[in-house]
């Protein structure tokens, strides 16, 4: 009976243990996750030194800081003032554009999920930021967009915003998609986009389709 007992405890441990294994390998991370605590640092060319930077604690992003000389504050926020707690980044996969004094883009991916996020962080001391955790980031190699746009879907379009000029486009899929946002390679496999072009394929009720469509920012 003991050895009956000892047996079944043994099967029962392999099982957990393979179906752990099981689970961990079934979402592989999009980006290295090792733990990095120094501070990033992204700077403006403009002669009044826009910068933005990103403290850490713990290897999680902490508090987002932005100032330029002249500006007469440091405006600093918590990052899960603007999104969910638990973001993992990777400096491989951040990008910032600076647009003088005026804003800057920063984009990333969460590299536990390769989600897209962006801010629209404004030099001034009393404007919002803008943010969205819907970006269709370049940063993933699937969705190349020109350097000039910012891209972001609300599940049933693909809108575009130039990030310098302020003027927008956008393509419709027709229907809003019911989408994961953490695993949006399942709906939105790639996209290709332009200034003057959107393409993108889309899965809608269940087949992948391609959509195309020549846009005019304005």
């Amino acid at each position: 009976m003991r050895i009956l007992i000892t047996l079944t405890a043994a099967v029962m441990i392999l099982y957990a243990f393979n179906a752990c294994n099981s689970s961990s390998s079934s979402h592989p991370t999009f980006c290295d996750t090792t733990c990095d605590n120094d501070t990033l640092k992204f700077a403006g060319k403009h002669s009044l030194q826009p910068y933005v930077y990103i403290s850490f604690n713990n290897c999680n992003p902490d508090t987002l800081l932005w100032s330029y000389n002249g500006m007469g504050v440091n405006r600093k926020m918590g990052f899960s003032d603007l999104f969910s707690p638990g973001i993992k980044l990777n400096t491989n996969f951040i990008r910032c554009v600076f647009n003088d004094t005026s804003y800057a883009w920063l984009m990333f991916n969460d590299c536990s999920y390769g989600r897209g996020y962006y801010l629209k962080i404004p030099f001034n001391k009393s404007s919002n930021i803008g943010r969205s955790g819907r970006a269709i980031n370049s940063l993933d190699k699937k969705f190349p967009v020109d350097e000039s746009l910012v891209a972001y879907t609300d599940r049933g379009n693909i809108f575009v915003e130039d990030m310098k000029t302020g003027k927008k486009a956008m393509m419709t899929f027709g229907k809003e998609i019911d989408m994961d946002l953490d695993d949006i390679h399942s709906s939105i496999d790639s996209v290709n986009i332009s200034p003057s072009r959107i393409w993108a394929k889309i899965k809608i009720d269940g087949e992948w389709k391609m959509l195309e469509k020549s846009i005019t920012l304005q």
